[in-house]
């Protein structure tokens, strides 16, 4: 199925090392307005890379690679390897800690139809583009996209932990996260790696713009070089590999904030929502997550001064007109999407992934802050969605609605970039993995 191979990354180079928590930065469509500001004052941070500025972004970010290049800012690993990539995080409200174990590989791009590789959301044209553009003019994957495999047998991680008695990197993130980074440059453990994943199905979780943008590329390529072979770079694409079977996988809910509708209240919006939610009010709105938690096709709705529970009533889930199999009609955020925002907000399904009214929080207290100061005029809040749900899905061959999944936490960009320049992309120790 799956096929991986190791790189010779490019990172940045020992004097530079020290300052890494500096050069790191969030992946481009987490990164906010303010952070954007910040991190373009370090010279060397990798956003000059992954969200470069100017009128002719991709343009500018190919010419800063080029003089970090020819400055030694970042230098070529001599050797081909994966690099082991661990995430120690805790989440709000406990004191527990996980770890995230994964690994940075390349690995070869395949369409949607071949089901090697699988999704579970819907990309946005605009943003597969400016992707796609960025990848043509530098040659370089800046920050990893996140897949999963499922493996109970947990072989991986063995080699994985071996390798963290000897750390790169480390350092804490924008979310509070402690990054560690190792490589594994064994052959042999390598190619026992490759094989294990060999058989797997790859799940996308996190990146589908950058994976798309990839798949786009390849295929312009291919297009345009009569000599094809399938071993050029561009069939390849740097991807985090975690096990889908770890305990430390976790996806957080990503609630909806509504705003700018013309002649709202909120005597209309229920009025609205009783033909098909049980409602029920609630006398503190914090309490919302724990009354719709464990709840299908539950709700919590923060409107003005007021929280309620809303319930799909149960005989209402054969109403949806949706061409969906019956495991993705039965979502709550497909609930939620074709009830609320098609039918009474007449948003229909295909636009609600542009439509301006529709804004994605993950925290909740925002989400409160913004309805009581009437920056929004209501906000629901969702449950999170489990790891089953997500391999149900892609395995229908259908997709959920936009911002179904927030897997936590996020990859940062900047600990190592994969090429795909031919004359990067090749070493001679090629041959010891194929």
């Amino acid at each position: 199925m799956a096929e991986i191979r190791p790189f010779a990354g490019w990172r940045y180079h020992h004097d530079q090392a020290g300052q890494i928590e500096k050069l790191t930065s969030p992946l481009f469509d987490v990164v906010s307005d303010k952070q954007r500001e910040v991190l373009y004052q370090t010279e060397y941070n990798s956003i000059h890379l992954s969200v470069p500025q100017g009128e002719h972004p991709a343009k500018l970010a190919r010419k800063k690679l080029d003089q970090w290049k020819k400055k030694g800012v970042i230098v070529q690993d001599q050797l081909p390897g994966i690099y082991v990539y661990f995430q120690h995080f805790s989440l709000a409200g406990s004191d527990q800690t996980y770890i995230r174990k994964g690994f940075i590989c390349n690995i070869r791009i395949h369409e949607w139809s071949e089901k090697k590789i699988l999704r579970h959301e819907s990309t946005m044209p605009f943003s597969v583009d400016d992707r796609m553009q960025l990848l043509h003019e530098t040659q370089l994957n800046v920050s990893p996209t996140h897949g999963l495999y499922t493996d109970g047998e947990k072989e991986i991680e063995k080699y994985l932990d071996e390798s963290m008695k000897a750390p790169i990197y480390e350092s804490e993130d924008y979310q509070g996260v402690k990054d560690v980074l190792s490589v594994i440059q064994d052959a042999k453990i390598i190619r026992r790696i490759q094989e294990i994943i060999h058989e797997k199905q790859i799940i996308l979780a996190d990146g589908h713009h950058r994976y798309e943008g990839s798949l786009n590329y390849m295929k312009e390529q291919r297009k345009n070089n009569p000599e094809h072979t399938g071993s050029e770079g561009y069939n390849y694409h740097m991807m985090l590999l975690t096990n889908t079977e770890a305990e430390d996988l976790r996806i957080l809910p990503t609630h909806r904030v509504v705003r700018g509708l013309e002649n709202f209240s909120e005597e209309w919006l229920l009025k609205q929502l009783e033909e098909d939610f049980i409602i029920k009010t609630v006398e503190n709105a914090p309490d919302v997550n724990e009354i719709i938690l464990g709840k299908q096709w539950a709700f919590g709705l923060l409107i003005g001064d007021n929280a309620y529970k809303i319930r799909l009533k149960p005989e209402k889930i054969t109403e949806i007109k949706w061409n969906f199999p019956d495991e993705v009609k039965a979502l709550d955020l497909t609930v939620m999407h074709y009830f609320v925002f098609e039918k009474i907000l007449s948003i229909p399904g295909h636009k609600q992934v542009n439509a301006r009214n529709i804004t994605f929080q993950r925290n909740f207290t925002e989400c409160l802050r913004e309805v009581l100061k009437g920056e929004a005029q209501f906000a629901l809040i969702t449950k999170d969605i489990s790891i089953d749900t997500v391999k149900q899905v892609c395995y229908s061959g259908f997709t959920m609605p936009q911002k179904s999944t927030y897997f936590y936490p996020k990859v940062i960009s900047g600990f190592v970039f994969s090429s795909i320049d031919d004359h990067e992309f090749h070493t001679p120790f090629d041959s010891c993995f194929q």
